[in-house]
């Protein structure tokens, strides 16, 4: 199909609608245009297929032969379009929203809120995918990824949900009574790694520690490492609004403290976004505001 000879789509327009309701005026009111505007377009319309599509002759305007002929056609093919677009939209709108997260976040913010989001939007359904990994966001794939950084990464939209500076934390019985630590003698001890991450071993080379280790680490699920931390089993990097309430409580001691502003960010494609995923993003955003 050479697309270079096909009148302008507006011009069509206006006489599939001047087609369906025979009179310029309601053909205007049905696209919200004046009747001025249609039978500009109406014009248009003949002198680029160089045909007569309507019968002037008359009292009122009426289609010839060749106008019949057109209209049966733009009736076939917007109405094909029209039922193609409602099937895409129904299917964007069946779709279930797709979230990439790590499990500690997960674990530690948004599954104990989630209850909230279920009751008040039962039509949208998520999918919730665990993983420390950079995703891929793309049409038909991972909507929203939520990460942890500084924000402002190029070819995406990142709004920051939850700002928390990063943290070495430790149970008290693991550290012996002893309050001051260097690098080198933290790395003597037993640490806790989520799958997948290399927040621990970076800090650790940041800070003049060799990849040298006591007891070693241990990766596990970041809904784990929490757990693991709490009962005493090794020194973690995590995020300090998840340990917040275990450090007011004495439960867990600060060893160390990032004193940048780093954050959790909502990240989203630079492409419009389906109804259901603005619809949690603006729940995610409310949850923040609410804390």
């Amino acid at each position: 199909m050479d697309w270079l000879t096909l009148p302008p789509l507006a011009a069509l327009r206006a006489f599939a609608a001047f087609a369906e309701k025979r009179n310029v005026v309601e053909a205007g009111a049905a696209l919200n245009v004046s009747h001025a505007a249609i039978s500009q377009q109406l014009r248009v319309l003949e002198k680029h297929l160089g045909v007569a599509l309507l019968d002037r002759s008359g009292k009122a305007l009426t289609l010839t032969n060749d106008g019949e002929h057109l209209a049966r056609a733009l009736h076939l093919g917007f109405g094909a379009i029209g039922a193609a677009v409602g099937d895409l939209a129904r299917a964007g709108q069946d779709r279930p929203v797709h979230v990439s997260l790590t499990s500690s976040f997960a674990a530690s913010w948004l599954m104990p809120r989630l209850p909230t989001f279920r009751a008040t939007h039962p039509e949208v359904n998520l999918i919730l995918d665990p993983t420390a990994e950079v995703v891929e966001l793309r049409p038909g794939g991972v909507d929203i990824a939520i990460r942890y950084g500084p924000g402002g990464w190029p070819g995406v939209q990142s709004d920051m949900l939850l700002q928390s500076p990063v943290v070495i934390v430790a149970a008290p019985q693991l550290l012996g009574g002893k309050t001051v630590w260097s690098a080198a003698e933290l790395a003597q001890l037993p640490w806790l790694e989520e799958i997948g991450t290399t927040e621990a071993t970076t800090w650790l080379a940041e800070h003049g520690a060799g990849p040298e280790r006591g007891p070693g680490r241990t990766e596990l699920p970041g809904n784990l490492v929490l757990d693991g931390l709490r009962a005493g089993q090794g020194v973690t990097v995590t995020v300090r609004h998840f340990v917040e309430h275990d450090i007011q409580a004495g439960r867990i001691v600060v060893l160390y403290s990032e004193p940048d502003a780093r954050g959790y960010h909502i990240v989203t494609a630079n492409t419009a976004l389906r109804p259901a995923v603005k619809t949690f993003v603006m729940w995610l955003k409310r949850q923040a505001r609410e804390m």
